[in-house]
């Protein structure tokens, strides 16, 4: 089989010259290197090289893409195009509907216990002190619907709200934004991260922003360590995986404690860091995972 292993322009020929670069170099080399282990035939390419042959792969996996949500219509564009090319892992069904944070609303109407989400659509006419005293939370996270790596993320309460209305109503003006309580959990006990391959839960992290921070990403500072998975934590991720539009190959399920218990943050099903680092094994179980996946289909298409 051959496979497209997916990032961004700028990591494809990267001199590892920082941390940020090396963990990417790591990554994306150990699930490369376990693809090979499975007789896969790789290639580490940018989602936009325009001169790649997608007709030419089984299958083509997100991996570092982490441009596109800087360049959104662009790569919606190119989404369009690559899935009648090649196979997407995960499925273009399955990243469409998690490209926009709406799906948290799918969740919850699902059943999935999953942290309140209050979403306010393009060209909405509200202000930022009206929203947050009409969701009834002392506190909260505004971010767009379409994110990562923290972009335009605030921590708000009324306090603050009317210094960051300005750049509310410029946000709101050109893309739906979404509010949620702030979790103070966050910084006592730091954001849980599950990483499922194929259909199993291979292990787990501990995110933890650091002081005076509550985002909890790298690119903010935050740190990461290994943490064991509970029966708890696996059953709300087998919850919040059922409740996809279809079973994803690989799936980071981002979750928070509560008083009622762990909620889900975010289910990452495009581009997440899913920490082979610390488990390397797991980047053999996805390889075996996408493999069987791809030669079941070429029996049964």
């Amino acid at each position: 089989m051959k496979i497209a292993v997916l990032t961004d322009r700028r990591w494809v020929h990267n001199e590892p010259k920082d941390a940020y670069a090396r963990t990417i170099a790591q990554e994306d080399g150990l699930i490369v290197d376990a693809l090979r282990r499975a007789d896969c035939q790789v290639d580490r390419l940018a989602w936009d090289d325009a001169t790649a042959a997608w007709g030419d792969y089984d299958a083509a996996l997100f991996r570092t893409t982490w441009d596109y949500f800087e360049r959104f219509e662009e790569f919606s564009r190119w989404l369009e195009s690559v899935r009648s090319q090649t196979r997407l892992i995960n499925s273009a069904q399955l990243v469409k509907w998690n490209l926009d944070k709406h799906y948290l609303v799918d969740l919850i109407d699902a059943g999935v216990p999953t942290v309140a989400t209050r979403i306010a659509e393009r060209g909405e006419v509200i202000t930022l002190g009206d929203w947050l005293r009409k969701a009834g939370w002392p506190e909260a996270v505004l971010k767009p619907v379409v994110s990562g790596a923290g972009r335009h993320t605030y921590r708000v309460s009324l306090e603050n709200a009317s210094a960051l209305d300005g750049i509310f109503r410029e946000l709101l003006a050109n893309e739906a934004m979404m509010l949620q309580p702030f979790m103070p959990e966050i910084l006592s006990q730091g954001e849980i991260s599950l990483m499922a391959m194929g259909s199993q839960v291979t292990h787990a992290v501990r995110k933890v922003a650091k002081p005076g921070e509550f985002r909890v990403q790298d690119d903010h500072g935050g740190t990461v360590e290994h943490c064991e998975v509970t029966e708890e934590h696996r059953r709300l991720a087998e919850i919040a995986l059922k409740a996809c539009p279809q079973r994803p190959l690989y799936a980071r399920v981002d979750m928070v404690a509560s008083d009622a218990g762990y909620q889900i943050m975010e289910l990452e099903l495009v581009e997440p860091e899913l920490f082979f680092r610390l488990r390397p094994d797991s980047a053999d179980t996805l390889a075996k995972a996408i493999v069987a996946r791809l030669s079941e289909e070429a029996v049964h298409p």
